[in-house]
This record gives C-alpha cells, sequence and structure tokens, in this order.
C-alpha cells in the first residue's frame, strides 16, 4: 500500500535514538509499508540492515554535500514497490492514525501534509509493549506541543504525482512550501491531515 521514504542524519548519539524510534514505528503500521532509507551518512546502511529495510546510497547532493530532495522524491517514485509514498523526516514517528487518513482520501491524485507534535524522546521505545502507541499518544497529547503550521514534515501522495523538483536540499527552509505551493499550482489537491 505505502512506501515510506526519507534522508536519515547520521545515527550518532540522541539522533541515532531518535531515528531508530522513528523507523522501528514505520515497521509496526498496518498494512505492513515499504521502507527506503537514502544517503550515505554515517550509520545509515547498518542501521537499514538491521532494521530490515531498504537502503539507496548515493543520493544527489548540492555543491555542500547536501543531500537533494528532489533526488530522493524522483528515485522513490521509481524504484517503489507501492503506488503511494510517504516522505518523512526521519526523526519522526508515525502511527496507524496516518494509516486511517489515508485510507479516508478519495482523489486519484493528491498531497496530504499535518502538522508534527514536538515531543522529547530520549530513550528507545518498547515496541514489543502491544500498547507502546496508545501510552505514547496519550503522553504525547499530555506533554507535548503541536508544531506551528509552518513546519510540514511528511507528505503522502500518489507514485508518479511529485515530478519538475528544482534541485532542494534536505533539511532546508523553502522546500516544503515549494511542494505545496507546487500542487497547488497544478491544481492536485492538498490535504491538511493535521487534526487527524
Amino acid at each position: 500500500m505505502l512506501t515510506i521514504f526519507s534522508i536519515p542524519k547520521a545515527f550518532i548519539g540522541h539522533i541515532g535514538v531518535i531515528q531508530t524510534n522513528a523507523i522501528r514505528s514505520w515497521l509496526e503500521l498496518e498494512p505492513k509499508c515499504e521502507i527506503i532509507l537514502f544517503g550515505d551518512d554515517e550509520g545509515t546502511s547498518k542501521a537499514a540492515s538491521e532494521l530490515g529495510v531498504s537502503h539507496m546510497p548515493g543520493i544527489r547532493c548540492n555543491e555542500f554535500g547536501t543531500p537533494l530532495i528532489s533526488d530522493a522524491f524522483e528515485k522513490a517514485q521509481q524504484f517503489s514497490n507501492n503506488s503511494l509514498l510517504c516522505y518523512t523526516n526521519a526523526d519522526i514517528i508515525l502511527t496507524n492514525d496516518l494509516m486511517a487518513a489515508i485510507k479516508k482520501v478519495r482523489f486519484q491524485e493528491f498531497l496530504m501534509v499535518g502538522q508534527r507534535w514536538d515531543y522529547d524522546l530520549n530513550n528507545h521505545l518498547d515496541f514489543r509493549d502491544i500498547e507502546w502507541e496508545r501510552r505514547l499518544l496519550d503522553d504525547v497529547l499530555d506533554r507535548g506541543n503541536r508544531h506551528p503550521p509552518a513546519g510540514s514534515d511528511y507528505f503522502v501522495f500518489p507514485r508518479g504525482s511529485q515530478n519538475g523538483f528544482p534541485e532542494l536540499a534536505v533539511g532546508r527552509a523553502g522546500w516544503d512550501c515549494w511542494l505545496i505551493y507546487n500542487n497547488r499550482r497544478k491544481g492536485i489537491p492538498v490535504i491538511d491531515a493535521s487534526r487527524a
């Protein structure tokens, strides 16, 4: 059903913990998702192997060595095994609320985006606990904060619908706003799934 792809940072220290939590949460989604990690940052290949997800090294970079989000979108759409794709930052924990929201979409072409919740999590989650998702969501609602609307950290779309990207770098301001603008300019429905 869904291919999730991302460009992780180096799997070092705290960022390694939160990225591992995020990717493991993607593995818990139902129905099961294909996961592709792009890039050559330290530990990416090893993490992909340990977690049992795909790794695609050799992503194009700008003159500063920053991976191009445009190349990831192009390659993900080319090599995905599914008709729907989701780009997300590698530190975003996804829950089955996302899968339920996707099932409600009735458009052939669309871009689904949403705000994230900011939440401090410094340890590895125990995914063997069948209540992990409910416990986490309850705690996020209690102690977390919804990020302002300008921060979009996940994008769901049909394969082949996101072409013509300029060479924009990951993690830099503007590429997410460009993506939303470009879809609206082309008349493709942009769905704000924040409340879901």
